[in-house]
Order: structure tokens, then sequence, then C-alpha cells
């Protein structure tokens, strides 16, 4: 498995769908840089490839190799002849985190984590939970507080879309809500929570905007659906040089200030209180990750 870190401090600005059952793929996989990936069982695979599937990305975790980068194995649901074998071998299969497909409610995270836990799961097995259906969206806050074991949410736009009988525009105003609603359900319980994914490979100024918009909405980065989309995700869901410069500047204006005895200063004609400085350790933390990652990646 590779190396873990807290929700806080570990990077999710690009996390890039692979196919369970392309070899080729999981062994690129090792040497792309996203921050994480989702070793996906379910709609990347077609039905007669699942078990073969399921055996190469068990394969391919066993064997390791894939650094800091965050591995979730995305299984088949529930309801499918695939869905409980997909848990059993996830288990102990050395991922991070399990990704369950189309999740509604509380009931449904609670029968997977009973199977994971009776085949074997340890302790820091996350359940995260793809967020894609009209009943998903209305028990986000149910579903965030279902288990000790969540991790966080993948926001599944395409289904999504699909089901509200919405259409896909480029300030995305039909999803807002949904994105909205999860967002704050995360948030409330402590849990990370990554955008939808942006279909058109051909636009790219779309795909920028979109990030833009995700990470001025608040989330934490983007799931991707080719490599050629990790820089602009890990370029626009990291902090600045600018918000990292201000952050220190922050942090030490504050230190300083609390050490003759005062609860608030001015940096650069703006206010300073207690909250910004925590949103400055969060963002400068965030920065010495992504650091650590792209060192590991470039040795």
């Amino acid at each position: 498995m590779s190396e873990t870190a807290p929700i806080t401090a570990r990077p999710r600005r690009s996390v890039l769908y692979m196919p369970g059952s392309n070899a080729r793929a999981l062994e690129k996989a090792r040497s792309l840089p996203a921050d994480g990936l989702i070793l996906d069982l379910e709609d990347a695979v077609a039905p007669d490839a699942k078990e073969e599937g399921r055996k190469l990305v068990v394969a391919a975790l066993k064997e390791g190799g894939y650094g800091k980068r965050e591995l979730l194995l995305r299984v088949n649901g529930a309801d499918t002849p695939w869905g409980e074998a997909d848990l059993v071998a996830a288990a102990t299969s050395g991922a991070h985190g399990v990704l369950l497909p189309k999740i509604s409610n509380a009931a449904e995270v609670h029968a997977a984590q009973a199977t994971l836990e009776a085949n074997g799961a340890p302790d820091g097995l996350a359940i995260w939970c793809m967020m894609e259906t009209p009943a998903g969206i209305l028990h986000a806050e149910e579903i965030a507080a279902a288990s000790p074991r969540l991790g966080g949410f993948v926001m599944g736009t395409s289904d999504l879309t699909k089901d509200l009988q919405a259409a896909h525009t480029p300030l995305r105003l039909p999803m807002l809500t949904s994105l909205g609603l999860c967002l704050l359900a995360a948030r409330a319980h402590g849990l990370a929570i990554v955008d939808g994914v942006y279909l058109d490979l051909g636009d790219a100024d779309g795909f920028a905007a979109a990030c833009q918009q995700g990470a001025e909405l608040g989330f934490d980065g983007k799931t991707l659906i080719h490599p050629k989309q990790i820089g602009a995700a890990n370029t626009t869901f990291a902090p600045s040089e600018e918000e990292l410069a201000f952050s220190h500047k922050i942090i030490e204006a504050h230190k300083a200030a609390a050490a003759e005895g005062k609860g608030v200063v001015v940096v650069d004609g703006k206010l300073i209180e207690n909250l910004h400085v925590q949103n400055a350790e969060r963002i400068v933390q965030m920065a010495t990750a992504i650091v650590e990652m792209e060192k590991e990646a470039a040795s």
C-alpha cells in the first residue's frame, strides 16, 4: 500500500480513472503525476471482463509501486453479479479506499462495510461513495455520517445529469444544488470531496474553466478521464504562489500579535482573525504535501 496521510494533508487535485481490465494502463499509472487513482471495475470494464479485471487490479495493488498516490478501488454495485466478490477482494487488496457506486442511503454503506470487515478489511481501509443519483444527493448528510470509515465523496455528474434529465452547460447551473449539498455534507463531517469528470477531451479551455469553478466551490480536486487533464487540474487545485506567500505572512503576523497579547492583526490592509490563520495553515500544509509528492515522483 502507498503511504497514507491525513485527509487535510493529502493532495487530491487530480484523481484519474484507470480501467481495471487494462494491464498496460495499470502499469502506466505508476508514472503519471496524478495525486490519486481510481482503479475501476465498474463502468470501465465490460461484463465479460469483470473477473479478469478484478484479478488484474488486485495483482497491481499487491505489487505496489504507486508511491504516494491515493488508490481507490471502484467496485461494482451490490445489485450486480460482481459486487460482493469485488468487495471481498477489495477488503485485503492494499487499496487506500473502496469506492462504492450509486450510493443512495446509509444502509448501503453499512452493508458494504459489513462485507469488507467480514473479509478482513484493515482499520485503515476507507469507504468512499459515488454521489451520482437523485436519492443519494437527497441523503448526502445521512451518507456522510454513515460510518467512521467514510473517507470522502466522488461526484458522478454524468449519471446525475442523466437522471435529473438536465443539460450539460458551461456554468453547470443544473448541477449547483447537487454539488452544494454534497459539499456541505462532506465538510460537515470532515470528508474529502472531488468534483466530477469533464467529458470533452478536445476542449482544454472548457476543462480549465470547470476546474476553476470546482476550486472556487470548495472541491479538493477533480476526477479525470485522461492523463492529458492532469496538468491543468494539478495547477488549478494547488495553492498559488501568491496564496502561499500571503498565508505565510498571515501566520507570522498572527504569531507576533499573539506574543503581544493581541487577538487580531492587520495584514496588507486586511483584518486577520483566527479563522484566517487556520485557513492559512491549511494552505501551507497542502503546499508542503504537494512538494513532497512531486519530489517523490521526480526521484
